[in-house]
């Protein structure tokens, strides 16, 4: 009972987080938004530092992570910093490189590939979230920032979840077929299909209650649902993948009955960037 309540307060805390920085505004979006990158770079950093023996310069590679989410973040409504960030980043990752000639790390091509692996598997895609929450406004013929995209993102991931635990918990006795037995034994398949269907209900629901504003027909918000089922239940299977080869249960203790935040995030670490090549494409 106990640690159900920590489960749900925390659960609470962090929805109303999430939720509250994103409708406020795009600046509160953007803190929230590079605070998490930040922690969830330097989670990942001690756990590699930890359990596979590098010397990744965690400070250093979150700043870097904060940095292109900002640039990112100001490229999309053209900024002049624009520029000013992404030379900085680009400062950063140099720094990172040259910083292993005065270290004397014995396997420094160790410590260069985890830290670029970072930024593209944690840093990229809390970077690309502006790419679906700024949109073009046809009545002010200017971009606006629009917080339904990104938070329909994050609930389409926490209704498949729900749901897939759900429904796999309740039918997985009549139909007992694993979806990915190897990396994850406690996936199924029918739990999948029932956070995929409940998330397709989800995406209606969202769809009938915005109306026309944002002006996006039915079936492009379900192909966005669709799209986050497929990628964010291959994130959860990717972070397995790698607690699974080091040998632990959670990344980390950060948010209490939850894990770490790459427990918590990582369905959107693989989400986030597929949405984006979606809505390009589409």
């Amino acid at each position: 009972m106990k640690n159900l309540i920590i489960r749900t307060l925390t659960g609470a805390v962090y929805v109303l987080l999430l939720v509250g920085c994103t409708v406020y505004s795009p600046v509160s979006a953007f803190f929230f938004f590079a605070i998490v990158a930040a922690a969830t770079l330097l989670e990942f950093g001690t756990l590699m530092n930890s359990y596979v023996g590098a010397g990744m310069p965690r400070p250093i590679n979150a700043m870097a992570g904060v940095v292109l989410v900002a640039a990112v973040w100001l490229s999309t409504i053209a900024s002049p910093q624009t520029a000013q960030m992404f030379s900085l980043y680009g400062l950063l990752l140099l720094y990172i490189i040259i910083s292993a000639l005065y270290r004397r790390r014995q396997k420094p091509l160790k410590d260069w590939a985890l830290c670029f692996a970072s930024q593209l598997y944690i840093a990229l895609p809390f970077a690309l979230l502006p790419l679906i929450s700024i949109v073009y406004d046809a009545g002010t013929e200017t971009l606006a920032y629009n917080w339904i995209y990104p938070l329909a993102l994050f609930i389409f991931l926490w209704v498949n979840d729900t749901f897939a635990y759900l429904c796999g918990c309740s039918l997985q006795k009549y139909i007992p077929y694993k979806l990915f037995p190897r990396i994850s034994p406690k996936k199924s398949w029918i739990g999948s299909i029932g956070g995929g269907l409940f998330t397709l209900l989800a995406a209606v629901i969202i769809w009938w209650q915005v109306g026309v504003q944002p002006s996006m027909p039915l079936w492009r918000w379900l192909g966005f649902a669709l799209v986050v089922v497929f990628f964010g239940t291959w994130g959860d299977l990717v972070e397995s993948l790698i607690k699974r080869q080091l040998g632990i249960k959670d990344s980390g203790n950060v948010l209490p009955g939850h894990g770490g935040m790459l427990d918590r995030f990582d369905s959107a670490l693989l989400a986030i960037p597929a949405s984006v090549i979606y809505f390009i494409l589409t």
